[in-house]
């Protein structure tokens, strides 16, 4: 039996960062509150708790004075950072670069918008990164997850269109077009393209990871958008196609008389736990 971790799997640099100053502060300090679970993968979350990390939400924000939070690579919305500084919070701010520049980006299109120009995100209600980026407008950008929340928009007024950085080109390029057949000849309409290209790149190595194997074990958290997103891309090649979220999910009965397996998993699965996977898979195929 041949069993393949795919070498582009796993957390991307915004991740990566954002866990290395938690690993830092925890070496230093011992115990580092975190605004949010650090990464959308509990196994993650877990070990990184047992070493100190507190997860907290935005209520629990409230009451701490005097502490160390850490931002994720999601980003928060200004109203966070005002919160902290009334509190004499000191943050350790890692939201991802690529977040960053947009959360800019969309700031400067509010200051700068003409009356009625409406602000629309590409992205999933109530995502963190979102949330941040809703944040830029004062809460006024329209947030649309799919066609049908076009028709919360107003086509007689002027839009700008912009996406979360982890959604999908194809799912970007549909709204583009929609809005462009949908909108008044008189309107303007700008659109940018602000996915992340490490994100959205891994989609055509996966579709081609994933055909290259009988079986494939996609590991994600639950609460992973990116990990829905790229699980549905490995399933369309490969309908034997499983998501788990760790070793104990896989099911002996999804390898039987299979010579080939592959696994991989989201930008927010450590590389670690597709290797536990894998040690798995040996344990339930002694004799592959």
């Amino acid at each position: 039996m041949r069993i393949e971790i795919d070498r582009y799997s796993g957390f991307c640099n915004g991740v990566v960062s954002a866990i290395r100053k938690a690993e830092d502060e925890l070496d230093g300090a011992g115990k580092l509150y975190c605004l949010g679970d650090i990464v959308h993968n509990s196994d993650e979350v877990e070990r990184l708790r047992k070493r100190g990390l507190v997860t907290i939400t935005h209520d629990d924000l409230k009451s701490l004075h005097g502490v160390k939070v850490l931002l994720r690579a999601h980003g928060e919305p200004p109203s966070t950072y005002r919160l902290a500084q009334g509190n004499d919070i000191n943050i350790i701010d890692a939201t991802c670069p690529v977040v960053l520049h947009l959360q800019r980006r969309i700031k400067a299109s509010y200051d700068n918008r003409k009356p009625g120009e409406q602000i629309v995100i590409y992205g999933k209600r109530g995502h963190a990164e979102v949330n941040g980026l809703v944040g830029q407008t004062n809460g006024e950008a329209i947030v649309v997850e799919d066609l049908d929340g076009l028709d919360r928009l107003d086509y007689t007024k002027d839009i700008i269109l912009y996406s979360q950085t982890t959604k999908s080109l194809h799912g970007l390029s549909d709204m583009i077009a929609e809005i462009e057949r949908r909108k008044s000849p008189e309107t303007s309409f700008r659109y940018y393209d602000t996915i992340c290209r490490q994100v959205a790149n891994r989609v055509p190595q996966l579709r081609k990871f994933a055909s290259k194997h009988e079986v494939i074990l996609f590991v994600t958290g639950k609460k992973s958008s990116n990990g829905r997103i790229l699980y549905g891309e490995c399933h369309d090649v490969n309908p034997r196609t499983y998501a788990i979220t760790n070793p104990d999910e896989i099911d002996a009965q999804w390898l039987d008389g299979i010579e080939s397996i592959g696994i991989c998993g989201a930008t927010s699965t450590p590389r670690w736990l597709m290797e536990t996977v894998k040690e798995r898979v040996k344990e339930l195929c002694p004799n592959g």
